[in-house]
């Protein structure tokens, strides 16, 4: 865990690149201010671009009280993380790569609060979900970063495709893709009866890009990624995403048994268990990681409910993370910059040689544990006034709330005090403050929480009511107070922070306990995640040699049984009706031509010679000429007949080169029999499909359009020349693209061959 102090002492202040791009985020912050008072107002700003007009589609963003909760953090968050990252980053390479990466996710994140139509908000989603696996596997020359960012990314992807089947779920139940127009379909949707499955899809999205049980465990690993990473992506802005999922579909799809029930009871497990397993590690980044899933439970759980002061919590609680949370990472990180280490056995009496730090870390942890006069203290009362004004299991809820925040009490003061108050190490080194650029992030967000736990009703007023009208706009009173009275949630606030005290008297044995707990399981989400990747693993390299073995034969046996399989399946019951023996009085040439087709195919699979065979290829091709010539299209059959005749001429030579056809004849006699039955069962398909087309009348408009535009627009008489060169180029050069790919690949392996 120790690093090389003297490479860390060699290290640039800061880099230019990182504080030029610091001015990205500044800017949208600023521009967010401008566009705060309208919004506070309910005046939602939108705006539209056509994106695919043919299925109705348009890029539509909208600004609401949600959208600009979540807008702020994003980018506030985003300033302070680019000016940290200046210095944190400085002398590492790919330099420029990483602020690409990490503006594309800000950039992504804020296209998903701000995105009105569901099929925009799902690009952005993916778009996170890529990013952030660039980011977290940001130093890839380490193995075990790569499998972090590797976990990372199967499991959100996974949550990404049941979102997508979610959204056309909703679109089949006859919703809306439109966001701001779900408040006219909540009650439609869940009296539906695709209501569970949109539900479910919806839930499993969220709750992967959250990490709630059972799909938790990627985030914790996820803390192999640079310290700014985590402060971004997984204290203020990614996690978050799937909260800001469950909060706008809210209003389609809450209120029901199931949403409250699931949401309750996966929160509350989470929650517990994300602050439970937050005193095993000794790994600061861990120990944030493991609180954050408390947090992100805690939402979930809030969620669950339908009374303003369930969803002010979430909303509340929300904010009172991502300034504290974001504030601890980046302050661990500068420890870990200056010292070497994040590891809490080999840190302690920092506080002489780190002030401000420490400064903005007693901040941050007051307010992590819910001291009076900041704003964690504020959260925590909504939290339980909350959770008592439910319905369903009200006592769940606050039972979880009082222990996770109990839990969140002790592992603040761990993280405060074991550092900066506790023995410094004998064999620490000098230390000293990180660059400016690396203090003032963690100071103002810090300093935050103690600015709004004096304004509550400030930021009620202009952050929090918004918020919540956005996605609940029932119009309820929503006021948060310093002081409240005397109440229940006061009380129980009390006892938490006593609770808390409680718990950090005996951290020690708690600590021990829990590993060894820990330990002693044998079955684990993280085990079964390795299972199913190494079984998925082991089944896709056995279909691979199964059929990826480099047999053509095989590559288009299998496309062709996957032809017939799908498609003869429901047409099987249509062939009778579409058979027709036409008469062949009149016909006698054309017949004869289809006959002497039928001979040359016979001679194709009967033949024991390469050459027989292609040149029985070839008398097919020539008799398919024959017949576009006597339907009247000389230009195709000639060239027919010259793709033909080049191909028997090529095909000849190479087949030189071919041993004979000789050996296995058993099995490849059960091979024919079986091409015999694909061929056949393709000539049946086909052969009636365009049997029961002609049945048809038949739509001349494309054919008319041609005729009357051939010459007008493209000053040709040949329609079929004016339809490749001028209505179809591009598939045109495409096509002479491939076929000069392919003979200059054909030049390289003969050349190959005469070398060798």
């Amino acid at each position: 865990m120790i690093k090389n102090r003297s490479n860390i002492a060699k290290v640039p202040d800061c880099c230019r690149a990182g504080l030029i791009s610091s001015l990205l985020p500044l800017l949208l912050f600023a521009l967010l201010c401008l566009a705060w008072p309208g919004v506070i107002q309910g005046r939602a700003i939108q705006v539209e671009m056509p994106w695919i007009p043919s299925l109705d589609l348009s890029l539509r963003f909208r600004l609401d009280g949600l959208s600009l909760l979540f807008c702020l953090i994003i980018t506030l968050a985003g300033f302070f993380v680019s000016l940290y990252a200046s210095s944190y980053m400085a002398g590492k390479q790919h330099l420029g790569r990483f602020f690409v990466y990490l503006h594309g996710f800000m950039l992504a994140m804020l296209g998903i609060v701000t995105a009105d139509n569901l099929i925009l908000l799902f690009v952005f989603w993916e778009a996170t979900t890529i990013l952030s696996y660039l980011l977290i596997g940001f130093d890839h020359e380490d193995a075990t970063v790569r499998d972090n960012a590797r976990q990372a990314i199967l499991i959100t992807g996974a949550g990404g495709l049941f979102l997508l089947l979610g959204i056309l779920l909703l679109k089949t139940a006859g919703g809306s893709m439109i966001l701001s127009q779900w408040p006219g379909f909540g009650d439609s949707i869940r009296e539906h009866a695709l209501y569970p499955a949109i539900f479910v899809c919806v839930l499993v999205g969220a709750m992967t890009k959250s990490a709630q049980i059972p799909f938790h465990f990627w985030l914790p690993n996820a803390m192999s990624a640079p310290t700014p990473i985590s402060a971004f992506l997984h204290a203020a802005t990614m996690v978050k995403a799937g909260i800001y999922l469950l909060m706008r579909f809210h209003p389609l799809l809450g209120g029901t048994h199931l949403w409250m029930g699931t949401l309750v009871v996966v929160g509350g497990i989470t929650a517990l268990w994300g602050a439970v397993q937050a005193l095993a590690p000794c790994d600061l980044k861990r120990i944030l990681a493991y609180t954050t899933l408390m947090a992100l439970g805690i939402m979930t759980l809030f969620l669950g409910g339908r009374s303003a002061p369930s969803l002010t919590a979430a909303t509340t609680f929300l904010m009172v993370h991502a300034l504290y949370k974001a504030s601890l990472f980046l302050a661990v990180g500068s420890m870990d910059h200056q010292t070497g280490t994040r590891d809490l056995r080999h840190l302690g009496g920092l506080l002489p040689a780190m002030p401000l730090t420490a400064l903005a870390v007693a901040a941050a942890a007051l307010s992590m544990a819910g001291f009076p006069l900041f704003f964690g203290f504020i959260g925590k009362e909504i939290m339980y006034a909350g959770a008592l004004s439910e319905d369903l299991f009200p006592a769940f809820s606050t039972l979880a709330a009082l222990f996770s925040n109990a839990l969140m009490t002790a592992v603040s003061a761990v993280i405060f005090i074991t550092p900066f108050l506790g023995r410094r190490p004998a064999d620490m080194g000098p230390v000293r403050e990180a660059p400016w650029t690396m203090r003032l992030g963690p100071a103002v967000m810090g300093g935050l929480g103690i600015i709004f736990g004096i304004v509550p009703e400030w930021v009620s007023a202009n952050l929090i009511e918004p918020a919540v009208f956005a996605f609940h706009p029932s119009r309820e009173e929503i006021r948060l107070s310093l002081f409240h009275g005397l109440n229940l949630p006061l009380l129980l606030s009390m006892v938490t922070l006593a609770l808390g005290t409680v718990i950090y008297r005996f951290r020690e044995a708690l600590r021990a306990f829990v590993k060894n707990i820990l330990a002693r399981l044998r079955v684990t989400t993280p085990g079964i995640y390795q299972v199913i990747l190494d079984g998925f693993i082991q089944m896709a390299s056995g279909f691979a040699q199964r059929f990826q073995n480099g047999s053509l034969h095989r590559y288009l046996a299998v496309i062709v049984l996957a032809v017939v399989m799908v498609t003869g399946w429901p047409w099987v019951a249509h062939i009778p009706s579409a058979f027709i023996v036409p008469d062949p009085r009149g016909l006698i040439m054309p017949t004869g031509i289809c006959l002497f087709i039928l001979a040359a195919a016979g001679l194709v699979v009967t033949a024991r010679r390469r050459l027989v065979a292609i040149g029985g290829l070839g008398a097919v091709g020539a008799g398919v000429a024959l017949i576009f010539l006597m339907f009247g299209a000389p230009d195709i059959a000639l060239t027919q007949l010259l793709v033909e005749t080049l191909t028997v001429v090529i095909v000849s030579l190479v087949l030189f080169r071919l041993p004979p056809m000789e050996g296995g004849r058993k099995r490849k006699g059960l091979r024919k029999w079986m091409d015999a039955g694909l061929s056949v069962s393709v000539g049946v398909l086909v052969t009636t499909w365009l049997m029961g087309i002609l049945q048809k009348p038949l739509d001349r408009s494309l054919t008319a359009f041609f005729e009357i535009n051939s010459y007008v627009a493209a000053h040709g008489r040949n329609i079929v020349n004016v339809i490749l060169v001028d209505f179809r180029s591009l598939d045109t050069l495409g096509e002479i693209c491939v076929v000069v790919l392919a003979a200059w690949a054909g030049v390289a392996l003969m050349r190959s061959a005469r070398e060798g």
